[in-house]
Parts: structure tokens; C-alpha cells; sequence
């Protein structure tokens, strides 16, 4: 592909990108990439005596904190109950998921489903739509908490 028909889709792709966010909901398989824009920077944490990785999300993801999305997941249970009104959501399924080693903490949230409804944890892939809080900073904490959510299917 020539360097200037390359410009121009990075341009068109930028654009559609743009219009997604601006529409105040992200939707589709692409939100996890756009979640996965994630560096960390390694430092020495004096108070645990050990190293710690702090992230730092990028500039689009910190323009999703308070939007509403949807995204499709893996719904991890946090207790023994067959339905759940909080649930962890992972972009893969929990056999690889990053508890286990396999992925970073920017492929899982947790969720916090509308008026406390409960929903059956499900072993399928699951869609929900919510409002996205991010949170870069406090460690004992996940990275991603979806707020208000709603199967959607």
C-alpha cells in the first residue's frame, strides 16, 4: 500500500474513531483494543518493600471514563451464588483470564449491574452496556468498574 492511501486510512480510520466517541457509547469487539491502550511503568513501592506496576492508560481511554459502552466478555463469579448483581467480566474466558497469568488487568472489569439486578452467571459470552469508570490510580482497585449496567444479550 502507498504511503499516501495509507495516510488517508489512518485519516478515515481516525475519524470513524472519533465519531464512535463522540457519540457517548463505544460498542462492538473493538472497546477491549481501545481498553488494552494501557502502558505500565515499573517503580519501587517503599511501603510493601516490593516493585510495583502503576498504568497508564492512554489519552482515549481517559475519554471513556464516564461514558456509557458496551462490550463483550466472559463473566467471572465473586461468590458461589448462581446469580450475582457484581461480577467480574474478562475479554477472555477464565481459563486464560489475567488471575490466572495469561493477560493484563486491562482485559477484565468488574461490573455493577443496574438496581442491584441479579442476572445467572453464564459460562458463554455475555454483552453488557454501562457506564465505564477507569481508574489509573488507585491500586488496591481494578483498572475498569462498569457501573449501571444491562445484559444486552
Amino acid at each position: 500500500m502507498p504511503i499516501a492511501s495509507l495516510r488517508l486510512y489512518l485519516v478515515l480510520l481516525s475519524g470513524l474513531l472519533t465519531l464512535s466517541h463522540a457519540s457517548g457509547q463505544l460498542a462492538g469487539r473493538d472497546i477491549w483494543f481501545t481498553l488494552g491502550q494501557v502502558t505500565f511503568e515499573t517503580s519501587f513501592d517503599p511501603e510493601f518493600m516490593t516493585e510495583t506496576k502503576k498504568p497508564k492508560v492512554s489519552a482515549t481511554v481517559l475519554k471513556l471514563d464516564g461514558n456509557q459502552i458496551e462490550i463483550e466478555g466472559y463473566m467471572i463469579p465473586l461468590t458461589g451464588q448462581v446469580t450475582q448483581s457484581h461480577f467480574m467480566l474478562s475479554k477472555f474466558p477464565q481459563s486464560t483470564c489475567f488471575f490466572c497469568g495469561k493477560a493484563g488487568p486491562e482485559t477484565a472489569m468488574q461490573v455493577f449491574m443496574k438496581d442491584n439486578k441479579k442476572v445467572k452467571i453464564s459460562e458463554r459470552k455475555v454483552k453488557v452496556r454501562g457506564t465505564l469508570s477507569v481508574n489509573p490510580v488507585d491500586a488496591s482497585s481494578l483498572l475498569y468498574t462498569l457501573e449501571n449496567a444491562e445484559m444486552t444479550e
